[in-house]
This record gives C-alpha cells, sequence and structure tokens, in this order.
C-alpha cells in the first residue's frame, strides 16, 4: 500500500466514523479547526490509523500533524 492516492483514500474512510459535522475531506481538511475533534477523539483516531497500517505514530509525530495530507506523508513515511 505504498500508493499515496490509495493511503488518502484509506484515511479517509477511517476519519468517517469520526466524521460527525460530515465534513467534505481533503488533502488540506484540518483535524482541530475543520472536524473540531477533542482530545480524545484524536487518540481513538490515531489507534484506528495504527491498527490499520501496522505503525506506531509517537506523540511527537501527532504534534505535528495538522492535516490529513500530513497524516498521509507521515504514514508514507512509516510505511517506506
Amino acid at each position: 500500500m505504498s500508493d499515496r492516492a490509495t493511503v488518502f483514500e484509506t484515511v479517509t474512510r477511517q476519519i468517517e466514523p469520526f466524521n460527525k459535522k460530515g465534513v467534505a475531506l481533503t488533502e488540506a481538511t484540518t483535524f482541530q479547526g475543520d472536524l473540531e475533534w477533542d482530545s480524545l477523539t484524536v487518540m481513538d483516531f490515531v489507534a484506528a490509523i495504527e491498527d490499520e497500517f501496522d505503525i506506531i505514530i509517537t506523540m511527537n509525530m501527532q504534534a505535528e500533524i495538522e492535516t490529513i495530507g500530513q497524516l498521509v506523508d507521515a504514514v508514507m513515511s512509516l510505511k517506506a
């Protein structure tokens, strides 16, 4: 699953259960600003992404990831 478009599709599919406001998801969608997630939602979502891709996203990485595109980039680099 090294194709970026496939990773983006998988990430957005994982977001859907947490997308309570029905926000249109793009690379620029922010987790805090656009989706208005609280810290518990972020933790649940990160766990789902880690399970899906069999990766570990460190707390330092989480702090730097603000958009879906940045998350896709992080997943790609961790899977490489």
